[in-house]
C-alpha cells in the first residue's frame, strides 16, 4: 500500500512490545488506529498515554482466540473509523521445554493465540477488505522459530512454521484483490513475550510456569543485538508501503536458515539417488 494516511488499522496484541510499537509507527503515518490486547491494564497505560495526543486510536479489550470478540472488535472499529485496510495479527504467546515434557493445555493455549489467533484475525477482515474494494495489507507476526527449528520450543515453533507458511499463501491468494501480505519474522526484540503467561486463561495453566522460552542458538546469536520494538515498528511500516513479503530484522541469522537449507538439499539429492538406483 502506497498511500495509508486517513486509512485504518487493526492491530492485536498492541498494547506493548512489537505491537505497540506498529501501532505507534502507523499513527505517526497518518492511520487511524484499533489498539487491541488481552490485557486490560496495558490498554489503560496506552490509553494514558495518548491522551494528551491528537492520534485518532481506540483501545479494545479482545481475546484473539474468541471468533465472535473479534467481530466484535472489528464491527467497533467500523463504527468508530470506517472501512479497516490494514490488519497487523501480532498477539503471542510461548512455553518452553522438550516436547516429550509440553501438555495439552501447552498446544491448546500456544496453538491457539499464536496460529488461531492469526487465522481469526484473516478470517474476520480478509472479507471487509474484499468488499470495499480498497486494498489492504495483512502483517501477520511469526517469528525466526518460524525458518530455524528451536530445540526446546516445539510448539513456539510448529506455531510460527504455520503462520509463515499461512503467510506465503495468503501472499498468492489475496493479491488479486490488491492485498498485500506481508510476515514478521525478528529475532531478538525487547518485549514482554517471555512473560507471556500472565495472560494465560486459568483453564489451560499448569502447575509451573514455562513461558520463559529459551531461544538457543537463535538467543546466543542475536544477544548483542537485541532490539527495541519501535524499530521493528517502523520496519512493519517500510514492509507495508513496499508490499515487502518478509521482514527479517536480524541479517546475521541467514546463515543459520542457510544451514538448514542445505540440510534439505542434501536429502534432496539422497533421495534422488535412490529413486536412480531403485529404478523408481
Amino acid at each position: 500500500m502506497k498511500d495509508i494516511a486517513g486509512k485504518v488499522a487493526f492491530v492485536t496484541g498492541g498494547a506493548s512490545g512489537i505491537g505497540l510499537a506498529m501501532a505507534r509507527s502507523l499513527l505517526a503515518a497518518g492511520m487511524k488506529v484499533a489498539i487491541t490486547d488481552i490485557e486490560q491494564a496495558a490498554l489503560d497505560r496506552v490509553k494514558g498515554g495518548f491522551a494528551s495526543s491528537n492520534a485518532e486510536v481506540i483501545h479494545l479489550k479482545l481475546d484473539v482466540t474468541d471468533r465472535d470478540a473479534m467481530e466484535q472488535a472489528a464491527r467497533e472499529t467500523e463504527a468508530a473509523f470506517g472501512k479497516v485496510h490494514v490488519v497487523c495479527n501480532n498477539a503471542g504467546v510461548s512455553v518452553s521445554g522438550r516436547v516429550d515434557k509440553m501438555s495439552y493445555k501447552d498446544w491448546d493455549w500456544v496453538m491457539g493465540v499464536n496460529l488461531a489467533g492469526v487465522i481469526n484475525g484473516v478470517q474476520t477482515f480478509a472479507s471487509r477488505i474484499k468488499a470495499h474494494g480498497e486494498g489492504g495489507h495483512f502483517v501477520n507476526t511469526a517469528s525466526m522459530a518460524g525458518h530455524m527449528p528451536i530445540p526446546g520450543g516445539s510448539i513456539y515453533t510448529t506455531s510460527k512454521f504455520a503462520v509463515v507458511g499461512m503467510s506465503e499463501v495468503m501472499r498468492t491468494d489475496l493479491a488479486r484483490y490488491n492485498i498485500g501480505v506481508s510476515v514478521l519474522c525478528p529475532g531478538g526484540v525487547v518485549t514482554n513475550v517471555g512473560k507471556s503467561g500472565r495472560n494465560r486463561p486459568e483453564n489451560l495453566t499448569r502447575e509451573t510456569d514455562n513461558t520463559r522460552l529459551n531461544l538457543g542458538k537463535l538467543s546466543e546469536t542475536v544477544m548483542d543485538d537485541m532490539l527495541e520494538a519501535e524499530v521493528i515498528g517502523e520496519m512493519v511500516l517500510a514492509a507495508i508501503l513496499a508490499d515487502d513479503l518478509y521482514i527479517f530484522s536480524h541479517p546475521q541469522l541467514k546463515k543459520v536458515v542457510d544451514a538448514r537449507n542445505a540440510a534439505i538439499d542434501d536429502s534432496f539429492a539422497r533421495w534422488s539417488q535412490y529413486r536412480e538406483d531403485h529404478g523408481v
